[in-house]
């Protein structure tokens, strides 16, 4: 029997019965990163994001994996990795690298973000970890879930070298529900959702650092300071979206245990995030991007999509961090951010990205950090 091949939000070969299968995906970003004021530290750029080619697939009909490295920013990482066991819509396993399920902003996909870069919030996430963890859809998707053990990694970071470096292991999960979804009589809370992910571990040795989207460092611990004990996160998020319109709200709570000269302090930071769009050419908005009716075709008219967006958000660290010498000395306590944006759509795989940010920072001690101001502008392939 001959294998068929063709393009269907990536370009796939498989058997004729569908029991093997092979896709090949693609993100790749180049970013113009322009700071006013001159102020920033970090300088206006040209940057290429991310460069990630997606190979995903099944063997044997119930096998699925995914292999995507990242070639951005000057940097080779294994960002995915892992393999899936379906034994049924409503239980599957996963095993290797993948994004740990708690943050509500932070399981979207890459692709799908609705800004260039994920809030102030999302930064006391973790990202991708390595473990094992099982997922579903449960109750015509009204349910989903995953829960897992992991690793474990600092807030706001990836495993790079991908073993662990102190034994002791992350147990974390989301469940997702959607109470109204495909319920004809109830229309217009279809698309409403409730969140909630967290996380419980032990962690030691390094740290995180804070930083704005676009790149500038507002809070570090101080020299000497380690991460020594129990780490746990939670983040609640409300969703909603309906035709054009789509929004999301989150909370999140990291309270890490932070060591220095043997005496632990836990820090308790957390953050929140509120997040609105609107498709002005009608087409319906989703956590999963937006698909033009009318692809772009000059010759017809035709033009794709177009949606706008506002966000606010903010970041506070634990004052406690500061009255205990566990700041470094610039360090900023707070972050409060707020972002527009348009993002043309001139088929479902090309995006455009255009963004004004402005971020202010409440320092602790005699430092001011000045005020951040920065247009964002994105160009992203994504199939």
């Amino acid at each position: 029997m001959q294998p068929i091949a063709g393009f269907e939000d990536g370009f796939f070969i498989q058997t004729p019965d569908g029991a093997n299968r092979l896709v090949f995906g693609m993100v790749a970003q180049t970013d113009a990163r322009f700071e006013l004021g001159d102020t920033v530290p970090v300088g206006s750029t040209f940057a290429v994001r991310k460069v990630r080619p997606i190979f995903a697939g099944r063997v044997g009909r119930y096998f699925d994996f995914k292999v995507m490295p990242d070639f951005g920013n000057g940097q080779t990482v294994l960002t995915d990795a892992y393999l899936d066991i379906r034994f049924a819509r409503s239980f599957r396993i996963r095993t290797g690298k993948d994004k740990e399920p708690i943050g509500y902003e932070l399981l979207q996909g890459d692709a799908y973000l609705l800004f260039p870069e994920r809030a102030l919030a999302s930064s006391l996430v973790p990202n991708r970890d390595v473990g094992v963890q099982a997922q579903g859809d449960l109750w015509g998707k009204r349910v989903t879930y995953a829960a897992g053990v992991f690793n474990g990694i600092p807030d706001g970071t990836s495993s790079t070298i991908d073993t662990d470096t102190n034994g002791a292991k992350d147990v974390a999960g989301r469940v997702s529900v959607q109470p109204f979804r495909r319920t004809g009589a109830a229309r217009p809370l279809t698309g409403l959702g409730f969140h909630l992910g967290g996380s419980r571990g032990t962690q030691s040795g390094a740290l995180p650092s804070f930083k704005t989207s676009y790149g500038q460092v507002y809070y570090a611990y101080a020299a000497g300071a380690a991460a020594s004990g129990s780490h746990t996160r939670v983040t609640p998020a409300v969703f909603y979206y309906d035709r054009a319109f789509g929004a999301f709200a989150e909370y999140i709570r990291s309270v890490q245990a932070v060591a220095q000269s043997e005496v632990a302090t836990h820090v308790d930071n957390h953050a929140w995030e509120i997040t609105g769009s609107y498709v002005l050419t009608g087409e319906a908005a989703s956590d999963h991007g937006v698909r033009p009716r009318r692809h772009f075709d000059p010759s017809m008219g035709q033009w794709g999509a177009v949606q706008v967006l506002a966000r606010y958000t903010a970041l506070t660290v634990d004052q406690a961090a500061f009255t205990n010498g566990l700041a470094a000395p610039e360090a900023s306590r707070a972050a409060r951010s707020w972002t527009l944006g348009v993002n043309w759509y001139p088929n479902p795989w090309i995006k455009w990205y255009a963004t004004v940010e402005h971020t202010t920072f409440e320092a602790e001690g005699p430092v001011r950090r000045p005020q951040e101001n920065v247009v964002f502008l994105r160009f992203q392939v994504g199939f």
